[in-house]
């Protein structure tokens, strides 16, 4: 896959830390010639340790609570000289190859609930695009057909193994009976806007006391025939 991006991945290190058990390290910088943001992130065995943010000057350490803590206060610096080498090898690569035609990769994308749903209480939405270069997407909520701004969020790109990218958007939602969400994604890649849609299914007291009588009358039922086959069977015998 020949994008028009320089990506440097490293195996940073493969250490045999128990037996027939290895884990990787991988070290990834990503630029591109657009005024998309670059990446600068450490990954152990496909999970992401930190990532440097470059719009607010910082490292985020993004680990879970029970993870080992740890610092690395000359990260950032180390991003910035690192990014500018990309550019660099970028524009040197772009002009080598007398500036190939930027390949372009439609994305995928699947909606679903963060949580089990139930009707009128709290839960969030998540649509998840997969799959597509160059970065970045644009996302769009409606509910009923009307368009939703607030509680919306757009997390960063994250770059896959092969070259692509994944990002996902959040939308806060109070599911009813009747409601109607979709989410659209724009994408260079795309003739249309990509469009998937969802709505709640929740079972309410009504719908679970009907399947609770409906269980048990089929256990009635059967357990009658069952009775019903012994009698039968028991007269059979005495004759």
């Amino acid at each position: 896959m020949n994008h028009s991006m320089f990506t440097a991945v490293l195996l940073g290190a493969i250490c045999v830390l128990v037996k027939a058990q290895a884990h990787i390290d991988i070290y990834v910088i990503a630029c591109q010639t657009n005024d998309t943001a670059p990446e600068d992130e450490e990954q152990l065995d496909g999970d992401e340790m930190l990532y440097s943010d470059f719009k607010n000057g910082k490292v985020v350490i993004t680990l879970p609570d029970f993870a080992q803590k740890f610092e690395s206060p000359t990260w950032y610096a180390s991003a910035l000289a690192n990014h500018g080498v990309c550019i660099n090898n970028l524009d040197v690569a772009v002009q080598a190859e007398n500036n190939p035609p930027e390949e372009i990769d439609p994305p995928q994308s699947t909606i679903y609930s963060r949580r089990k749903v139930e009707l009128g209480k709290s839960n969030s939405l998540i649509c998840f695009v997969n799959n597509f270069y160059p970065a970045p997407v644009k996302v769009k909520w409606t509910k009923n057909n009307v368009e939703v701004k607030d509680g919306v969020t757009l997390s960063r790109y994250y770059p896959n193994p092969d070259f692509t990218f994944q990002q996902f958007s959040t939308l806060s939602i109070t599911p009813q009976e009747g409601d109607v969400y979709s989410c659209s994604v724009e994408h260079k890649g795309l003739r249309d806007p990509l469009t998937r849609i969802w709505e709640p299914e929740a079972n309410n007291e009504s719908d679970m006391a009907e399947t609770a009588f409906c269980g048990i009358g089929l256990t009635l039922g059967l357990l009658g025939v069952g009775v019903g086959t012994f009698f039968l069977i028991k007269g059979n015998n005495c004759n």
